[in-house]
């Protein structure tokens, strides 16, 4: 499929305000035609002074001619890069949403290949970049390209060997930029990736320093920046280096049009080819072509720029969609779950190998097994965060693949080991489970997951800002928000995988009781390391190694599955030593 191109992406996230873009281009043109302008009459006043002209009147005229070209200029100017910023700023507007809408579609895989910090770099700082370029270079660029245009073809008229004579700076101009743009080749997309890493690198630095202080890490944590900031700064410097010499004869000779236009022309007057006057006028046109051509040079690093940043944020958007229909054709009739045959790979790495499971309407089903085993994986296609490699999932009888996603995604409540909250009140975290719901709702649910009297001891109670990904909370309190969250979202299946890892006994019996009164005619997954809280499980699925090595309730598994007794011998024996602590 033939790539596309960087305008048409433009263009595309423009949408209504592409047209912004052409007139700015316009008036910018129009623009230009008014720059025109005093070059024309200054060349005419230094005609009028050769030939002896002393009348003051006709100056002053040519002068309020040349400032009301001025204003004209300055005016279209103004209107043209309004203009421009407005659809710039829908374009960026855009950019962002679109990559957002893209994250939740495409498979969580895909999403949790890159570094976090990398998606923030890309969202934020790389599309804000864009800004001042797209939104001067559309106007300015091409304006600045036209002006030494008709300025050429105008001395071309005056004499043509005069109107050469510019070309011959740029031409050794354009040498210097070719052997630059040689040397610069990729260069800039290291530069990228170096600061890519540098930044990925400072947020996890940053997400991690509690961790580093508390094992005494801090000295090799931090050397890892410095070498991320050290290789970044070499790229850098290495890039300019190899380019300074041919970025300097470019800038130096691309504008420099008196260094044909001055010999030519005193030797074509000095035959008596060319008039002083035509001359003059020769020399203050091509003084008008220095500063649009450096102008106009000024963006081709911006062009280079715009071009990487476009591909990174291109490759998000051009990656492949979870294919799921737009409307709802088959209705699923109940909420039974059967996976057959699935497989699953992460990275070309099969995690799950042929599973077959059968979760029926209303039943509490338990997923247990060996760290790495494959459970939460299970979990996240059950919720079509991923897609299966092989095999199918089905909801109701109909496969998942068959459901619009944000339909499936209404009858699932998921409530990972890994909580995250917004940097909201307490209040709107919860709300966020269901659009809409009265403070009286939240509340209810609050209180059935046990979340409420701890709120209630907040300085400002439901009102409270939990912080950012809710760090001015425990990671207990933060795991009873997200459950109640999940269960104010009334869906018809609620997945708890691992959800109460970090809540204390008593707490966790307080949300277990409180789950199997809100789950009552729900199907309800639960993925546990703690085997005593699904002990009353109607299903337990043992899984080893990505297969379903067993399932059944908890005393057809303690009779007919070592891995499974063994599993339970080891948590009682845990529990046992807990206690033992804890009186002694």
């Amino acid at each position: 499929m033939k790539k596309r191109g960087l305008l048409s992406w433009v263009l595309e996230f423009a949408g209504r305000k592409r047209a912004y873009f052409g007139w700015s281009v316009v008036l910018a043109m129009l623009g230009v035609a008014s720059s025109f302008g005093p070059y024309l009459i200054i060349a005419r006043i230094v005609e009028q002074l050769l030939a002896g002209n002393r009348d003051w009147n006709f100056y002053l005229l040519q002068v309020l001619l040349m400032a009301l070209f001025w204003v004209i200029r300055m005016t279209l100017h103004s209107f043209s890069t309004s203009l421009s910023h407005i659809a710039t700023f829908t374009v960026l507007g855009t950019i962002r949403q679109q990559i957002c809408e893209k994250l939740s579609k495409i498979p969580l895989g895909s999403v949790l290949d890159d570094n976090s910090g990398s998606y923030k770099n890309i969202i934020v700082e790389r599309v804000d970049s864009m800004e001042t370029t797209l939104a001067h270079i559309v106007p300015e660029f091409t304006s600045n390209l036209l002006l030494p245009v008709i300025m050429f073809i105008y001395l071309l008229t005056i004499d043509w060997r005069l109107g050469l004579g510019n070309l011959v700076g740029a031409a050794i101009g354009l040498v210097c930029a070719a052997v630059m743009m040689h040397k610069s080749k990729g260069g800039y997309e290291l530069s990228v990736q170096k600061t890519k890493r540098l930044n990925d690198t400072a947020v996890e630095y940053i997400n991690g320093i509690e961790v580093i202080k508390a094992f005494g890490k801090t000295g090799s944590s931090y050397e890892k920046f410095v070498v991320a900031a050290r290789e970044g700064a070499d790229v850098f410097i290495d890039w300019m280096r190899r380019c300074i010499w041919p970025q300097a004869g470019t800038m130096s000779f691309l504008p420099a049009t008196f260094l044909g236009v001055l010999p030519i022309g005193l030797l074509l007057v000095r035959n008596g080819s060319l008039t002083p006057v035509d001359f003059i006028t020769g020399i203050i046109l091509s003084a008008g072509l220095i500063t649009p051509l450096v102008v106009a040079f000024s963006y081709t690093d911006d062009l280079l720029k715009m071009g990487t940043i476009f591909g990174e944020v291109t490759e998000i958007l051009e990656r492949e969609d979870m294919v799921r229909p737009d409307t709802l054709s088959k209705v699923p009739d109940g909420t039974d779950i059967v996976l057959q045959d699935v497989r699953f790979s992460y990275k070309d790495k099969e995690i799950l190998h042929g599973i077959n499971m059968e979760i029926r309407k209303g039943e509490v089903a338990a997923i247990v097994g060996p760290s790495g085993s494959g459970k939460s994986t299970i979990a996240r296609l059950i919720d079509s965060l991923w897609d299966v490699d092989s095999g199918s999932i089905s909801y109701g009888g109909v496969n998942i693949k068959e459901l619009p996603l944000n339909y499936y995604m209404g009858q699932i409540s998921y409530v990972a080991q890994d909580n995250y909250l917004f940097d909201l009140s307490i209040k709107e975290n919860i709300r966020l489970g269901k659009a809409g719901a009265t403070d009286e709702e939240v509340i209810n649910a609050a209180k059935a997951t046990g979340c409420h009297e701890f709120i209630l001891g907040l300085e400002n109670g439901y009102d409270t800002v939990v912080g950012g990904a809710g760090g001015h909370l425990s990671g207990g309190e933060r795991q009873r928000i997200c459950i109640a969250r999940a269960m104010l979202k009334d869906a018809p299946v609620v997945i708890l995988d691992e959800a109460t890892a970090y809540t204390d006994p008593e707490n966790e019996a307080l949300v277990q009781s409180s789950v199997a009164k809100l789950v009552k005619g729900r199907t309800l997954i639960v993925i546990a390391h703690r085997l005593s809280t699904i002990v009353d499980a109607d299903k337990i699925f043992v899984i080893n190694d990505g297969i379903v090595e067993a399932s059944g309730t908890q005393s057809e598994l303690l009779g007919s599955c070592d891995l499974y007794r063994k599993m339970w011998e080891a948590h009682s024996m845990a529990k046992d030593e807990d206690k033992e602590a804890l009186n002694a």
